[in-house]
């Protein structure tokens, strides 16, 4: 018995200790930090009220079923001299303890249903945006007629981030703000509005998993799948891929801003404006300083983690651009070899514009000592998708 109270002293203890720890801030982090997150949508408010409901529960049963047990262990112990009943069973308690718990599970598991049902319920929603994974980054296409449609992005961990991630970069990731949680261009939506998520992938199975929002969904090649989230709070929400998607699965973050509906406009107008910025681009000859330039960026984001900051790749994993037969070689095969992928390497034709193509082509067969000195401009990239 003196064990059992000094085992359950040092439970509770354990308990106070979690409730009132304290963050390297310095902020209590209260007894919230052993609950479930509340959330920020009406999903996420209804799952966390059912758990609360639930949880409460399952705290009466335990409360219940232990005290029984401790008083009888207590009560009917051999030393205070008592005999053990003879009976074997008992009709009536089989009946009573077979029901009760039936009836318990029927009380839990209409709103339960309630809350699936409403959690599936994506009609009338006041704007689709799909979602599609690829490794390892996220495309969002806004598909709504009106404001927003036709607004179309690749979404991938944010340069500071996939820097510091890489083998010798020297730089300290605790260094880095919101380190592996950041993008270069976070998705966004409107405060208040019901937002259709349709999702899919376009090689491996990927899963869109923002917490706050209460649901997470797989991605699945070849099929799609759906889910809504309505904000009511404007803010930044962080989340990942929570599929295992391959070798940079770690490096897949999603970056949700909410903002209000007058700062949404604008920035569908901003967004609007820097497309049709970028067409106008994809038409314009660009100087082989420039295209270098630009190449180095988009390499950083796109290439390095397999190729290497400096190209030079991963000894019998991933090919090294650097003196290599195909930046070397003819200026068609390596378009195509971009565009179009080959064995482990990714397409990147949908992934990158006609600018973000010729310019890294560009780079790679002027960078890393290569120096061939030749370049495609944007125009021409059409001609080899």
């Amino acid at each position: 018995m003196k064990k059992t109270l000094q085992l359950l002293a040092g439970f509770w203890l354990v308990l106070w200790g979690v409730a009132n720890a304290e963050t390297g801030s310095g902020t209590g982090v209260g007894w919230g930090a052993l609950n479930l997150p509340a959330g920020v949508t009406p999903d996420s408010h209804d799952i966390h009220d059912l758990h609360m409901t639930i949880l409460w529960i399952c705290v009466g049963i335990g409360i219940l079923v232990y005290g029984i047990l401790v008083y009888s262990l207590i009560h009917h112990r051999k030393s205070k001299g008592v005999v053990p009943a003879t009976f074997h069973e008992n009709t009536k308690l089989e009946i009573v303890w077979t029901i009760i718990p039936f009836l318990i599970l029927i009380a839990m598991a209409i709103p339960a249903t309630k809350v699936m049902i409403k959690v599936y319920d994506t009609s009338a929603s006041d704007m689709t945006i799909k979602v599609t994974g690829y490794q390892w980054k996220w495309r969002y296409e806004y598909l709504t007629e009106g404001e927003g449609k036709g607004i179309d992005f690749f979404s991938s961990l944010d340069a500071k981030s996939n820097e510091a991630r890489q083998l010798g970069s020297k730089i300290d990731p605790a260094t880095v703000e919101h380190y592996l949680l950041n993008v270069d261009k976070p998705l966004v939506i409107p405060a208040n509005k019901k937002i259709r998520i349709l999702l899919t992938a376009a090689d491996v199975l990927h899963a869109w998993w923002v917490p706050e929002f209460g649901w997470k969904k797989d991605a699945i090649p070849g099929f799609i799948t759906d889910g809504w989230i309505k904000v009511e709070t404007p803010g930044v929400y962080r989340g990942q891929c929570a599929e295992l998607c391959g070798r940079d699965h770690g490096f897949m973050p999603i970056v949700v801003i909410v903002k209000t509906e007058d700062e949404y406009k604008q920035w569908v107008a901003a967004e609007k404006a820097k497309q049709d910025a970028g067409k106008a681009d994809a038409s314009k000859p660009l100087s082989l300083d420039e295209l270098v330039a630009k190449g180095k960026e988009v390499y950083a984001s796109n290439c390095a983690a397999c190729h290497g900051l400096e190209g030079e790749g991963v000894p019998s994993v991933f090919p090294a651009i650097k003196g290599s037969k195909v930046a070397l070689g003819p200026l068609a095969d390596h378009v195509k070899l971009v565009l179009h992928g080959k064995a482990a390497m990714p397409a990147f034709k949908e992934h990158l514009s006609d600018v973000e193509a010729a310019a890294v082509v560009t780079y790679q067969r002027n960078g890393f000592g290569n120096n061939k000195g030749d370049s495609i401009q944007p125009a021409d990239i059409q001609a080899y998708k």
